[in-house]
């Protein structure tokens, strides 16, 4: 190629730049990015700078079993884990939450679960993405908490699988969406006691033949929303490691705080 080759290649390259951020800046006018939460008007699709202030997200040192955040004064851990977790591990080995579930989180969770506002799916995919990394790091692949088909029939749309999605293609991770099956219908987790939470969802999940084999010596990464008592998690991880998983880490947007996490 000629250096006069050069010159017009590099002034095309700019004036094609120029004219996309002409177009971006057109479309903008006419139809602006707005924040996921209100009608305002922002820079990039999210939320409103109110609505992410009021976002208590989680830093490390979190508990590497329930990803609940520690209280500590600049000391040194004696455990990587809470005490809750070193008497009773979950089934699940590992766990991470972007951030905590509360009256900031809440409505923004539900509108996407039941306010059918799928925009917010890329979002929060970015919050675990940061939050969970090193779970991500050594996993091998990604699994999203299933719904029934009756359940899914109604909503339209699994929550779980539209975070899962975007967190495993922007991860490079293989996505397993078909891998686990919730086997049978289950009545609603809320207002229910940790017990008859366990209850409500024992031998709920399978996994299917096929998905036995993409899982079977793996590291599964499972996504769900919300964790609370732990329970469906739980069930979820148990029927991946008796499939065959080598371990089960999980990842969700938020965390219910127990009691004994409340400040006083």
């Amino acid at each position: 190629m000629s250096i006069e080759d050069g010159v017009w290649r590099a002034r095309w390259e700019a004036g094609r730049l120029r004219l996309g951020a002409i177009g971006r800046g057109l479309t903008d006018v006419i139809l602006p990015p707005m924040s996921h939460d209100s009608r305002e008007a922002t820079a990039a699709a999210g939320l409103s700078a109110d609505a992410w202030s009021r976002v208590v997200f989680l830093e490390d040192p979190v508990c590497d079993g329930c990803g609940a955040a520690f209280e500590y004064d600049g000391g040194d851990f004696a455990s990587e884990r809470c005490a809750a977790c070193l008497a009773a591990p979950y089934g699940f080995a590992r766990a991470r939450a972007a951030c905590v579930y509360d009256a900031a989180s809440r409505g923004l969770i539900l509108k996407f679960k039941h306010g059918d506002q799928q925009q917010f799916a890329g979002l929060f995919a970015r919050w675990i993405g940061r939050a969970a990394a090193p779970l991500i790091d050594a996993a091998d692949a990604v699994v999203p908490v299933p719904l029934h088909a009756s359940r899914l029939l109604a909503r339209r749309f699994n929550q779980a699988a539209e975070i899962a999605r975007p967190l495993a293609c922007a991860s490079g991770r293989q996505y397993l969406p078909d891998s686990l099956i919730r086997a049978r219908p289950t009545e609603t987790q809320g207002g229910r006691s940790a017990r008859g939470r366990r209850l409500n969802v024992k031998a709920a999940f399978v996994v299917s033949p096929a998905g036995a084999l993409q899982v079977r010596g793996r590291r599964i990464l499972l996504v769900d929303d919300v964790l609370t008592t732990g329970a469906t998690a739980e069930a979820c991880a148990r029927a991946l490691l008796e499939a065959g998983a080598r371990a089960v880490d999980l990842a969700v947007i938020a965390r219910v705080r127990t009691a004994r996490e409340m400040p006083r």
